[in-house]
């Protein structure tokens, strides 16, 4: 066997057993059901639970804005933007992992909460990442912490453009901040019905 054929067999071989299969990198099955997600990825219900009760934010909110966010994919990436339809020109903006935290908020989460090692595709940084943004959010817009649909709508606009609301132009943003609610509330009487909460 030459050596570029070995090489490229060991390469081929360690890239298989990489991260792809991690649970940072692929979707809980049955997204639909939080008791489901719940029993497969029990470290994603601990981290909620602990961010819960450090920030208060309750678990079915964290779950149903990771849904929108990630799809609970903790690699999770906007996508490519390209010039004449194949040229790669980057990607819509910088938010990544879990709760698709722009690079700007994450540091600024990082410095103040003294977390500099914090990682967003870590599923218990980026539900910490949540309960401290979504407490700014109740205490500069008076937002609920429990209110899946406004808190979304301050998650995605940032604290100013809630404020401004910049969300009212935007239709297909009130759309999906309807969803936001809704499947906060789907998943919270899925959680109570299987005495997750």
């Amino acid at each position: 066997m030459s050596r570029t054929f070995r090489a490229l067999a060991v390469m081929l071989a360690v890239s298989g057993c990489g991260g792809g299969g991690s649970d940072n990198y692929s979707a809980p099955r049955n997204l639909d059901d939080a008791c489901s997600i719940a029993d497969q990825r029990p470290n994603y219900f601990s981290a909620m639970k602990r961010a819960e009760r450090k920030w208060g934010v309750p678990v079915h909110v964290q779950m149903a804005t990771i849904y929108q966010e990630s799809k609970f994919i903790g690699n999770a990436r906007t996508p490519l933007q390209y010039t004449l339809g194949v040229i790669p020109m980057g990607r819509q903006s910088s938010a990544y992992g879990y709760s698709q935290a722009l690079d700007a908020t994450w540091k600024e989460y990082q410095d103040e909460q003294g977390r500099g090692r914090a990682k967003r595709d870590n599923i218990e940084d980026a539900t910490d990442f949540m309960g401290w943004y979504m407490n700014i959010t109740r205490e500069r817009n008076g937002i609920a912490l429990n209110d899946a649909r406004n808190q979304y709508l301050a998650y995605h606009e940032g604290h100013t453009g809630y404020a401004r609301g910049s969300y009212n132009s935007k239709a297909w943003l009130v759309r999906i901040a309807n969803e936001v609610g809704s499947r906060a509330l789907f998943y919270q009487l899925q959680l109570q019905s299987c005495g997750r909460i």
